[in-house]
């Protein structure tokens, strides 16, 4: 921990750490406050019954363990996007507040990458979602991206210390815990072991191919178009396809889109590479009263909004 604070956050004095009490997030507030002083988020989103006593026992074995502090975070979980969807938006609204201008550790380990690039696979959501989470994505940080999941259960075992064991780890209504518990284990008989690192290399090798590409078409905008309000049609059509597609992502976004699809993109695409008088596309938005839409007019990309 002490060289991860000296490599991805240099000049940083203090952290804090998002705590579940779960064996990966305890082994690392273990790590975490051994290195720098720690504050422990601790998230209770109340899905549970005891949720108040599993969020004060973590509150106390963050304290047990030398965090500086130790907050438990109570959230109302929405429904939008299913549970887990919703659970993980709201917990990571909360962290953002809590933090205050601190970085925040996060306990995802290679099993957990693992199984988002799965997901992404299974999604048929592009590269973007196949590249998995990044080591360093301020202002979260994730130290244990490269460590097995059962290395964190060594190390609570030796430190002496009883993880929480979260009921929703194992129940197969959640698709995460099928991943883990059925697909990941067949891939690995049929494979013969070493999927999780070949996947986790996947995405590693995939970060930097999009990396790149975003640096490509962030870059191209800056040269050629200047971030303008529309996109010149000439412009794009000369463009490589994963170029022009983040371009136009990029639009999209700063032009007020939200919660964009791969599906969505292709069609505005579509008013590039394909067109034959189609009308606007609609595209998420941040604005609920309001329809966000991408159309083509005057050999240019431009947005316009309707009432709901």
């Amino acid at each position: 921990m002490a060289g991860f604070a000296t490599e991805q956050l240099p000049g940083a004095t203090s952290w804090c750490v998002a705590l579940s009490g779960g064996p990966d997030s305890l082994a690392l507030t273990a790590a975490a406050a051994a290195a720098l002083p720690t504050t422990a988020l601790i998230v209770d989103h109340g899905l549970q019954p005891g949720s108040e006593q599993v969020a004060e026992n973590a509150r106390r074995e963050a304290h047990d363990l030398g965090c500086v502090e130790a907050r438990v975070l109570r959230v109302q979980v929405g429904a939008d996007g299913g549970p887990e969807a919703a659970a993980r938006t709201a917990r990571y609204a909360a962290l953002n507040v809590a933090r205050g201008d601190a970085p925040v550790l996060l306990a995802h380990t290679l099993d957990d990458q693992a199984e988002t690039v799965l997901l992404g696979l299974g999604r048929g959501s592009g590269a973007r979602s196949i590249a998995g989470m990044r080591a360093c994505d301020p202002p979260w940080y994730r130290p244990l991206l490269g460590v097995r999941r059962g290395t964190t259960h060594d190390a609570c075992a030796e430190l002496g210390l009883t993880p929480w064991d979260d009921p929703h780890n194992h129940d197969p209504r959640f698709t995460r815990v099928r991943l883990r518990t059925e697909v990941l284990p067949l891939l690995e008989d049929v494979l013969g072991g070493g999927v999780a690192e070949a996947l986790a290399r996947t995405a590693a090798a995939l970060r930097e191919d999009t990396d790149a590409l975003d640096e490509w078409a962030a870059s191209s905008v800056e040269d050629t178009d200047g971030g303008a309000d529309t996109l010149a049609i000439g412009f794009l059509a000369a463009l490589p396809t994963a170029v022009r597609r983040r371009v136009i992502r990029g639009w999209l976004l700063r032009g007020g889109a939200a919660n964009l699809t791969d599906k969505q993109i292709r069609a505005v695409d579509a008013l590039v590479t394909a067109w034959h008088g189609q009308g606007g596309v609609a595209v998420g938005s941040e604005q609920r009263l309001h329809r966000l839409f991408a159309a083509r007019r005057d050999g240019k990309l431009t947005m316009y909004t309707q009432p709901v």
